[in-house]
């Protein structure tokens, strides 16, 4: 009879070794980068993920206005914003918004996918989005991540 005990380890945010990934996401489809990144985000891609601590990694979004849609969602697709005052909703289409602050679609879209409370604000400063295939985050030595 054996006596190795079966439980699960559960990391301290101070045992969590945070990496910085750099994705390029130009020509990849919004939805399915979107997910990956929303994934990479979590941590949940690593051996030591515990759901109560951000163990994520850093993720650097480059080529944001390449993005692709399906369908007509280019010519569709509204983004709706309320500032809280009467008269104060504002309703933006996707193309303009492309033309105008592509990182804001992405952000939308990854901040859609992780959860909605403290942690979820937490991971969501671990994104960063630029337009262009320029950032300044050189000096963290980012690891390119390849899509599948």
């Amino acid at each position: 009879m054996s006596l190795v005990q079966k439980s699960t380890r559960f990391f301290h945010h101070d045992e969590v070794d945070k990496k910085w990934y750099i994705i390029d996401a130009s020509g990849k489809t919004l939805g399915r980068v979107s997910s990956l990144v929303a994934h990479i985000l979590r941590g949940k891609h690593k051996p030591t993920f515990t759901p109560n601590i951000d163990c994520g990694d850093n993720v650097i979004v480059v080529n944001a206005e390449k993005v692709k849609v399906t369908g007509k969602r280019k010519d569709q697709k509204e983004y709706f914003h309320y500032t809280g005052y009467p008269g104060g909703a504002t309703w933006e289409k996707f193309s303009e918004l492309l033309k105008t602050h592509p990182e804001r679609i992405l952000e939308h879209s990854i901040k859609g996918m992780i959860p909605k409370n403290r942690l979820g604000r937490r991971v969501g400063m671990n994104l960063k989005v630029y337009r262009g295939d320029k950032h300044p985050h050189s000096a963290q030595k980012p690891v390119p991540f390849t899509l599948k």
